[in-house]
């Protein structure tokens, strides 16, 4: 059973979303007990030189502009350290994820945080979570050699220890949406809550 649930929106729209209106279907067929929402559209802020420079600080070194520096991507980790689930909703843009869901893997991937570098490689410290990613595309086939969005979100899961990953896909929706719901409709069905 799912008990907390992170839910991730990375779409730029609010109204008419197919990623939005895809990750709520999802939030309602798994029914937590917790949903966090976190809607990247309301702004995340680019990782800068400061960011660099508070991060790479040892944090009983940091001074208080720099833990401020650090607040929102502690309160980002926060967040995904708390949940059992992340629900993501991912528009392919350009053949890729959006901007402001790549800013929040920056700000989620830290190192001695959320993964590690061992001896035998980078090691994720995000373990026994799992990942569902409401995928959408207008034309883009998700899987296709031209879908640099869904290979990029598994790896980098997987980096900071999320290795069970799903996918709910609802691509080529200018292409033939009554086919693209259907599949994502079969695609959620399958889904275990």
């Amino acid at each position: 059973m799912t008990h907390t649930v992170l839910r991730i929106d990375a779409s730029a729209r609010h109204s008419g979303s197919e990623s939005r209106a895809l990750t709520q279907r999802i939030i309602d067929r798994l029914a937590p007990a917790t949903v966090i929402n976190r809607d990247l559209a309301l702004a995340m802020p680019a990782i800068d030189a400061d960011w660099l420079a508070a991060n790479w600080t040892p944090a009983d070194e940091r001074t208080d502009a720099q833990r401020q520096t650090l607040a929102l991507s502690d309160t980002l980790i926060a967040e995904i350290k708390s949940a059992d689930t992340i629900v993501i909703g991912a528009p392919i843009y350009n053949f890729g994820i959006p901007a402001t869901l790549k800013t929040w893997i920056d700000l989620i991937a830290r190192a001695g945080i959320t993964f590690k570098y061992s001896e035998t490689g980078p090691q994720g410290l995000l373990t026994g979570k799992r990942a569902i990613v409401a995928i959408t595309s207008g034309g883009t086939q998700v899987g296709s050699e031209i879908d640099f969005a869904s290979g990029y979100l598994r790896h980098v899961l997987g980096f900071v220890g999320i290795t069970d990953v799903q996918f709910v896909a609802a691509d080529q929706l200018m292409v033939d949406a009554e086919a693209s719901h259907a599949k994502a409709t079969a695609a959620l069905e399958a889904l275990a809550a």
